[in-house]
């Protein structure tokens, strides 16, 4: 029995056997899903976000104001004091008070009886007046002058003695100690006059 010549080719192949060569290859993305879309949902919204923040906020602040009010507290307690007074206070006195005291008593000032050699102008003085005392020393070649009180303060002025002699008048004068006690020594010396400032 012949068998009749076939009319296909050799090469030929059947649209069911595989390909010899390989298929050429797929553009990247294209054997991917189709997309979809994202359906729309509301917004999430948590409740009373604002208010815990301000709350978180404010306790945070109490925290650090209580947290310095301690800390001022200990320092205080810690620092440098005087049993007699508050620490961490400044003292009460200023400066200026305390130099004035100190000027008060190193000028310490007394009540200093002068008598002035010409009567008649120690009646013209008044308590309050302001006058300088001058020592005036008689000598062979002159009288030489000098100025013993500068600017002192007339307290009194006694009223002479019925029987006095016109050897002069008492003065009283507020003067410093040290002021008292050249005017001591210049009229054991020298006859004393004065001056209205």
């Amino acid at each position: 029995m012949s068998v009749a010549p076939s009319s296909r080719s050799p090469f030929s192949r059947s649209p069911f056997s595989p390909s010899p060569f390989p298929a050429a290859p797929l553009p990247l993305g294209t054997d991917a899903p189709a997309g979809r879309e994202v359906p729309h949902f509301a917004p999430v919204r948590v409740r009373g976000g604002r208010y815990r923040l301000r709350r978180l906020v404010r306790q945070r602040r109490r925290a650090v104001a209580a947290g310095l009010a301690v800390t001022a507290a200990a320092l205080v307690a810690a620092g440098p004091g005087d049993a007699g007074r508050a620490r961490g206070h400044p003292a009460p006195e200023p400066v200026r008070q305390h130099r004035a005291v100190e000027r008060a008593r190193a000028v310490e000032t007394v009540s200093a009886p002068v008598r002035i050699s010409d009567g008649a102008v120690v009646r013209l003085l008044q308590p309050g007046d302001r006058i300088d005392v001058i020592a005036a020393e008689e000598s062979v070649a002159g009288g030489d002058a000098r100025v013993v009180a500068r600017g002192v303060r007339v307290t009194e002025v006694p009223e002479p003695p019925a029987a006095a002699s016109e050897s002069g008048a008492l003065v009283v004068l507020s003067v410093p100690r040290s002021t008292a006690a050249r005017l001591a020594g210049a009229s054991a010396t020298a006859q004393l006059a004065v001056t209205l400032c």
